[in-house]
Parts: C-alpha cells; sequence; structure tokens
C-alpha cells in the first residue's frame, strides 16, 4: 500500500491551511493557542466562515451543500484545522445529526434542517446518556406517548455536552415501552429546545466549566413530523449515528498543535539555568509522543485508504484503535504542555497568589489555563465510545476473540 500523498492532495493541503491562514479570526487562534477552549461566538463564526466556502459539512456530499471531499481529503482538512488551532465543527450538527437526516430524513426535514445545522444557525445537542444508560445505551427510559399530531415526552437525560447553548436536541426516546427486546421500541425524535416543559441543569466537570448538563422532560409536546425514520426503529438510526461520530475521532492534529506549542514555550521556561527544550529528559519525552503520533498518522492512513477503496459505506473496526491511541495522545499531549507550566500551570495557586498575597499573577500568561485543559482531556477516553468498549470490538471483530 503507498501511504504517499498525492499531488492532488498535497496541493490542497496547501490550499485549506492558506484559507485557514487567511480567515481564521486572528483572537480566536490566539485564545486556543493559549489553550482556552473556543467560545459559542467563536464556534458560530468559523462555521459560517467555513460555510461561505463550502467546507463546513466537509462530510456531506455536494447535493446537501457539502465539498463532496474524498475521505482522505477530509483527514486532511480536519488536521489542518486542528493544527491552525481553529474551533472544531460542531459535531452535533456536522457528523451526527446531518449524516442521519441525509439517510432517513424527509424531504421536509432535510430542506428546512441541513442549510440550518452547516450555517449553525441551530445548535443541536444529543439526547442518548440517561443515568441508567451511557454504554448500555439500549437501557434508555425516557418515554413518548403518542397523543394525537403530537408525542408528549417525559424523562431524564445526562451528560449532554452543550445543551444549556442548544436550540434542538435530537432525542432517543422509548415509543413502546412492551417491546421484546431493548433495543425495539426506541425511536428518534428532534426536539425544540424552547418547547415548554424542559429544564437544563448544569453539571461543573473538574475542570470548572460548564459543557455538560442534565436535561428533564415533563410532558413535552413534540410534533410527529419530527420523528426521524419509522417509529420503533429509532435503534438503526441511532447506530448509524454512532457510526459517524467516531470521524475524525483520533484528533490528530491537536496533538500535533499541543506537542508545537508544549516546544515552543520549553523555550521560554528555565531548568537548571537552561532552557528546559535542552534538557535531555524533556527532549525524549517529547520524541516518544512524536514517535507515537507518526505511527497513528501512519495506521489512520492505512484506515482511510482502505474504507475509501471500500466504497465508503462499511465502517472499519479498526478505526477503534484510531480512537484509543487517538485519545491517549491527546492527554499526552496536554499532560506535557502543562508540565512546561509546572505550578504556574496551577489556576488554583494563581488565585490565592492574588487573593491573599494581593501580588498580581506570576510566569507566563498560558500557563494558568494548561491545568484546566489537561483535566478536560481526562474524559476523551470516555466519549464517543469508551476506550474499554472499543477494546472489546477489537478482540471481537479484529482479532476473532
Amino acid at each position: 500500500m503507498d501511504l504517499r500523498f498525492t499531488p492532488e492532495e498535497t496541493a490542497f493541503r496547501e490550499e485549506v491551511r492558506a484559507f485557514i491562514r487567511d480567515n481564521l479570526p486572528a483572537e480566536t487562534r490566539e485564545r486556543m493557542r493559549l489553550g482556552y477552549p473556543p467560545r459559542k461566538q467563536d464556534t458560530v463564526a468559523w462555521m459560517r466562515i467555513l460555510n461561505a466556502k463550502g467546507w463546513a459539512a466537509f462530510s456531506w456530499p455536494k447535493e446537501y451543500g457539502g465539498p463532496g471531499w474524498t475521505a482522505i481529503q477530509r483527514m486532511i482538512f480536519l488536521e489542518e484545522n486542528l493544527s491552525a488551532p481553529a474551533p472544531e465543527m460542531l459535531s452535533f450538527n456536522i457528523t451526527m445529526l446531518g449524516p442521519v437526516l441525509i439517510q432517513f430524513g424527509t424531504e421536509a426535514q432535510k430542506s428546512h434542517f441541513l442549510p440550518r445545522a452547516r450555517n449553525l444557525d441551530d445548535w443541536w445537542c444529543q439526547g442518548f446518556s440517561e443515568p441508567g444508560a451511557g454504554s448500555d445505551l439500549a437501557s434508555l427510559r425516557t418515554a413518548a406517548k403518542r397523543e394525537g399530531d403530537h408525542y408528549v415526552v417525559n424523562g431524564q437525560k445526562i451528560w449532554t455536552s452543550t445543551a444549556h447553548n442548544a436550540d434542538w436536541c435530537f432525542c432517543l426516546v422509548r415509543t413502546n415501552p412492551t417491546a421484546a427486546k431493548r433495543q425495539e421500541g426506541i425511536s428518534f425524535l428532534l426536539i425544540d429546545m424552547k418547547t415548554p416543559g424542559i429544564e437544563v441543569r448544569p453539571i461543573i466537570s473538574i475542570d470548572g466549566s460548564h459543557h455538560l448538563n442534565e436535561v428533564f422532560f415533563t410532558d413535552v409536546k413534540v410534533p410527529v413530523e419530527n420523528l426521524v425514520g419509522e417509529e420503533n426503529k429509532g435503534w438503526s438510526v441511532a447506530k448509524y449515528l454512532l457510526g459517524n461520530e467516531r470521524t475524525g475521532i483520533a484528533r490528530l492534529g491537536k496533538s500535533k498543535e499541543r506537542v508545537r506549542y508544549a516546544k515552543e514555550v520549553a523555550r521560554e521556561v528555565r531548568m537548571n539555568g537552561k532552557p528546559l527544550i535542552e534538557d535531555r529528559n524533556f527532549r525524549a519525552r517529547v520524541a516518544q509522543v512524536e514517535v507515537d503520533m507518526k505511527a497513528l498518522e501512519i495506521t489512520q492512513l492505512r484506515v482511510v485508504s482502505a474504507f475509501a477503496k471500500a466504497g465508503g459505506n462499511r465502517p472499519d473496526p479498526l478505526s477503534s484503535v484510531l480512537k484509543i491511541k487517538g485519545t491517549e495522545l491527546l492527554q499526552a499531549s496536554s499532560e506535557l504542555v502543562m508540565d512546561v507550566g509546572g505550578p504556574q500551570a496551577m489556576p488554583v495557586w494563581q488565585q490565592e497568589l492574588q487573593a491573599f498575597a494581593n501580588e498580581p499573577a506570576i510566569g507566563p500568561e498560558w500557563a494558568p489555563q494548561m491545568a484546566p485543559a489537561y483535566l478536560m482531556l481526562r474524559a476523551a477516553s470516555i466519549y464517543g465510545g469508551t476506550n474499554e468498549i472499543q477494546k472489546n470490538i477489537l478482540n471481537k471483530a479484529v482479532l476473532g476473540l
């Protein structure tokens, strides 16, 4: 297998890189370079810039407003976007809901929701996990009872990312509580978050941010035309969505950007009278992460190339390797930058210094954000299908154990 990029693919990378360089707002780039997560307005602005170019819905076919790229082009685009660094596309809109509506939606649903999703006129969230139904999603209990031309929804969802920002939620609900199998009797609904009876409660995560939420539904009326696919056949829709959710989940571009930044700031930090970048142990640690990234990059090219040759319609279980190793490298690269900051990367320490000693914060501007970024990425091995589940997939589908 020849894993070298073609001249056309190399030219495409240069085109993407130049567009991002010339169009990404400078303030957004600088905030993300310093380790801050993108704000809602940053993501909205960037996606609209890309949508005007025809690139926001990077995985969609041309007839639905996407660029119609090959699998290799999509991989290049995602890597360059993360390497910039620029805000990621809102996955709920682009890699989850969009492909689902293209595959299962009515013409009315496609014509209304798809243009708004790719331009981020609607911010979507995902109503799947429940207190008793996380990895065992088929155990969900949120119920939807049909009454005339509406469903009446009651129940609770949890770990709902950005629900406090969301305009709409795509939600799994149980429409037949007496179905013979748990996977049967589940339906896929589109729910307007402004509907009476919806309550969003924040969950503050270990990094101190408000990203996650609990969502409660009490007698929420949802029009029947917001059903996607057939009633009681939502499990098939959910499986299709979860396959698309893992698109680009290795996030190799982000790991590359963080290692590059670690080397940059290590020139500013001194250890034993010399810049940290000259320390032999630090350089060995950087080298190991870079070797692991190169191995993952080659593996990603193999998986993407095989996927493209298969026609792009059959998920490859080897993609679980990308998820496992990709999240491990995200965590390793964030830890590397945090360790360069040392004690100054502890935001609590900085706050106490200002509050009790009446002294300004010391050290570089970037340092206090490194610990929250590190802590947030502890969840990378859980979301998008836990690494333990991915190992089970590899054991069964690849190794035959």
